[in-house]
């Protein structure tokens, strides 16, 4: 990517920079006629525009801590869309942040990939203080319970008191809901301090809809040559394109280098249109290995589309993305727990059980053949990939919150088969990944919620209830009443964890034993096997007697002869259990001579290892 030079000998790299002389402004505005810097305490500067679209300034009389605007075409004032943070929320003065000063000298290596367990939180919903400094205070507590990374949801600036996140509009600027960039930084140091890696979730695929300025002086940061579900496509080719290419590498390489994340997970990148020679995904994953290659750091996609050639391995090494949030997994395991065939379900209904067993053996339950939803195929063949570049669930924000009342498992279904999800979860050789308080059997609803104002809260609020009209429990609009408004605060409210109710409950207690002891085993078992490398598995089905859903019988197989095998009962009534392979029980009751059958939610862990390799 070409950077031209401006004031000061200073790189063109969107937003404010501290330099030996002032602070260096850049903004891309190609589609202004004119751009003027208003500094505060300082008298209105017109900006120098070059022949592709930057605007710059160079004051020696801003530093950080300043706050300003620019005024675009006399009329339209805005904050700076690279801003690092915004004091008085959104569409108020950006602040001048030293960034480069919030990095660590000798910086956290991270831990190997393999090592990950993953716990999604929401800053704003995880503690009573719904702050950063509310996130470190349970550190300690997940670090005990097993937990060796915490995934933040997206903290780019938006609008408003409270948000998912996903409806960023400054992507470079941690929310002030949650704290002050210097207390998002103590959160990592706290973290890594613990041998904690943090993750943070970041959104390019679109950007919120209510102030978003973009469009008024870079109509070519967007293209109508793509379409998503959001609207026009963000735009990643030609010209235009490599200056918002370059916005978004420069972003995750902020939150990589300069807050020293360990990792990213990217929102839906089958949204990300591209048809440029090299993929944007590809030049952002090489990019970011090759400037923060020295330590771990881990790539994570969100990806409807499967593609595995995105996973690639080349001499066990991760080239590109380290893993893959896995839906199939959780698609098809929630509907051989619940039943439930609607929405994305009904792709997974005809067969949970087939769609189940090939995602624990290869990763992707669709690699390929038509996908019900949509009459195409979706996905690529996956079966060669390690186990570890899939993220396992049983659930996460979006299969909780975009329920209609945001109801977690522990509210759908028995504590038997809670136990079970769990277990095959976490002992599975994929990496596993819970939602904030799944570990304790939290029942607190997980909403979707906004804090919209005018007609995009009206939008906002209809368009969920239109969303669910094809569902049996809401096809009246009387039921449909029933669907939490977004944005109302107390929808908010309702979703925060109630920690000190979890801490009370004998239900909650036992729960949270249950998670540690199988993150333990984990640790001790599993975790050996990653290192070795698993480099064959088959899953084989347990039918019952009238045809019905039955069991799974899954092995995976590594290079020294080590098996893991898991045999687990999805029937509502007994099936006969397979061969065991010779070794230890991990988890599950120890097999009995003469007993040959596993009971409704049974699940058998074991471990053993062949005399010699095949």
């Amino acid at each position: 990517m070409n950077e031209k030079l401006g004031a000061a000998g200073q790189p063109r790299r969107h937003g404010a920079h501290i330099t030996g002389h002032g602070v260096v402004f850049n903004l891309w505005a190609p589609s202004a006629e004119s751009v003027e810097l208003l500094e505060s305490g300082q008298a209105p500067r017109r900006m120098p525009r070059d022949e592709q679209g930057w605007y710059q300034a160079l004051s020696v009389t801003a530093h950080a801590g300043t706050r300003y605007q620019y005024r675009i075409n006399g009329k339209l004032v805005v904050p700076d869309p690279a801003s690092s943070f915004q004091p008085d929320d959104v569409g108020q003065p950006s602040e001048v942040i030293n960034t480069v000063a919030l990095r660590d000298f000798d910086p956290y290596p991270g831990r190997p990939w393999a090592e990950a367990v993953i716990y999604e939180l929401h800053v704003g919903t995880f503690s009573d203080e719904g702050t950063y400094a509310g996130v470190e205070k349970r550190l300690d507590d997940l670090r005990d319970l097993g937990i060796t990374a915490i995934e933040l949801m997206p903290i780019h600036d938006v609008p408003g008191r409270h948000n998912w996140g996903y409806d960023g509009v400054l992507l470079n600027a941690p929310n002030v809901c949650y704290g002050r960039p210097e207390d998002l930084k103590r959160l990592l140091r706290a973290a890594h301090q613990r041998n904690m890696m943090v993750y943070l979730d970041v959104v390019y695929n679109h950007f919120g809809p209510q102030l978003n300025y973009l469009h008024s002086y870079a109509e070519n940061f967007f293209t109508d040559r793509h379409t998503t579900g959001w609207g026009p496509a963000v735009n990643l080719e030609g010209e235009h394109g490599a200056f918002v290419r370059q916005f978004l590498i420069d972003n995750a390489l902020m939150w990589l280098r300069d807050y020293g994340f360990d990792g990213l997970r990217f929102d839906a990148v089958h949204a990300l249109k591209d048809d440029s020679e090299q993929h944007f995904l590809v030049e952002l994953a090489e990019t970011v290995r090759e400037q923060v290659g020295r330590r771990h750091v881990h790539l994570m996609l969100e990806n409807e589309a499967n593609q595995a050639s995105l996973l690639e391995r080349r001499d066990g090494r991760v080239t590109l993305y380290d893993a893959q949030w896995g839906d199939d997994f959780h698609n098809a395991l929630h509907v051989l727990l619940t039943g439930e065939n609607e929405g994305y379900y009904r792709a997974f209904a005809d067969r949970p059980l087939q769609h189940l067993a090939r995602s624990l053996a290869e990763g992707f339950a669709y690699q390929g053949e038509i996908f019900p939803l949509h009459d195409r195929p979706r996905g690529e063949r996956s079966d060669h990939l390690p186990p570890e570049a899939t993220i396992f669930f049983a659930q996460n924000h979006d299969q909780v919150g975009n329920r209609a009342l945001g109801e977690r498992l522990a509210k759908l279904v028995s504590r038997e088969k809670l136990e079970q999800a769990m277990a095959l979860l976490l002992l599975s050789p994929h990496i596993p990944m819970l939602f904030m308080g799944e570990e304790a059997a939290a029942e607190t609803p997980f909403l979707f919620f906004a804090d919209w104002k005018g007609e995009a809260a009206d939008l906002t609020r209809e368009g969920r209830r239109k969303e669910f009209a094809h569902f049996a429990a809401f096809a009246t609009p009387e039921m449909r009443d029933r669907i939490p408004d977004p944005c109302d605060g107390g929808t908010f409210a309702a979703s925060k964890l109630d920690w000190q109710a979890l801490e009370r409950s004998d239900v909650s207690r036992r729960f949270r034993a249950l998670t540690r002891d199988l993150l333990e085993i984990r640790r001790a078992n599993i975790l050996p096997l990653l290192r070795e490398g698993v480099v064959g598995a088959y899953a084989e089905l347990l039918d019952p007697r009238d045809g019905s859903i039955g069991g799974l019988d899954v092995q995976w197989h590594t290079p020294q002869g080590g098996i893991l095998q898991i045999v687990t009962n999805f029937a509502e009534q007994a099936v006969l259990r397979p061969p065991l392979v010779e070794g230890e029980t991990l988890w599950g009751a120890e097999p009995e001579e003469g007993h040959l059958y596993l009971h409704p939610s049974d699940i058998l862990v074991r471990l053993g290892r062949r005399s010699a390799p095949p």
